[in-house]
């Protein structure tokens, strides 16, 4: 019996916009408990860089695997699309959890499972969509979406690393104390390593014009939105001289 993929879509894309909503109100009651916010009653955990290549990995795989399967594979535009989304996924799963700083922090176990659903969710999703569900002419890499797009999903990317190589330097080897970043977009705001990231999920959704890339936007705002929120009241609270002309996540404005 052939598995019809087309409703699974439908239904996943509009499981991902109610969690969207639900994530978005939770999160500014109850801060997720790991990094600087990790506290005790929440079972089981992993050093955190093992939960990062877990929890990241169905999002490389997944795609990986529809590529692979579904798409055609001498198409030039999904080989890009493939590739500049492999290009964050990849960084994120074997990488990112050997430069980032506290790797060896606790990571509960039940928001590992809980990224993971949502990964294997968001991945088949993004996968369907841009590999089985629309079509690109050979011409959609010179039109102005793709062009904008990836341009956002640069500067983005750009932001993303510039930011999480701050964070990973702030410290000295054994220092465990949390101190104030400066350089960068920290100048105006407390998370530009979130806000790098919505741009680039941003420039996603435009650059594959689909609906599944906005609802990925719209899911990675109601995650990160509340956590920045969290991160800035976090330093207003525990540092007297931290710098009252920065905001949460977006400059001059919030």
């Amino acid at each position: 019996m052939s598995i019809d993929l087309e409703y699974y879509y439908s239904i996943l894309l509009q499981a991902e916009l109610i969690f969207a909503v639900l994530t978005f109100i939770s999160l500014f009651f109850i801060s997720a408990p790991y990094g600087r916010f990790i506290r005790r009653g929440w079972g089981p955990t992993l050093p955190a860089r093992y939960a990062w290549m877990l929890m990241e990995s169905p999002a490389m795989l997944i795609p990986l695997y529809f590529f692979l399967v579904y798409a055609d594979q001498g198409h030039v535009v999904l080989v890009v699309f493939f590739l500049i989304w492999q290009v964050h996924y990849t960084h994120r799963t074997l990488i990112y959890p050997f430069q980032k700083s506290g790797g060896n922090r606790p990571f509960p176990l039940a928001l590992i499972v809980m990224a993971l659903l949502f990964n294997c969710m968001n991945g088949f999703i993004i996968s369907y969509s841009i590999f089985i569900k629309q079509t690109y002419s050979e011409a959609w890499l010179l039109q102005w979406p793709f062009i904008l797009g990836f341009l956002i999903f640069v500067l983005g990317y750009g932001i993303n690393k510039q930011s999480d190589h701050i964070l990973k330097n702030l410290r000295a080897p054994g220092e465990v104390d949390y101190k104030i970043p400066y350089g960068g977009l920290f100048k105006w705001v407390s998370s530009p390593h979130y806000l790098g990231e919505l741009l680039e999920w941003c420039g996603w959704a435009i650059l594959t014009w689909s609906v599944a890339g906005w609802a990925f936007v719209a899911y990675t705002f109601a995650n990160l939105a509340p956590r920045a929120w969290a991160h800035h009241r976090w330093y207003k609270t525990n540092f007297n001289d931290y710098p009252d002309d920065r905001k949460a996540l977006i400059p001059f404005v919030w």
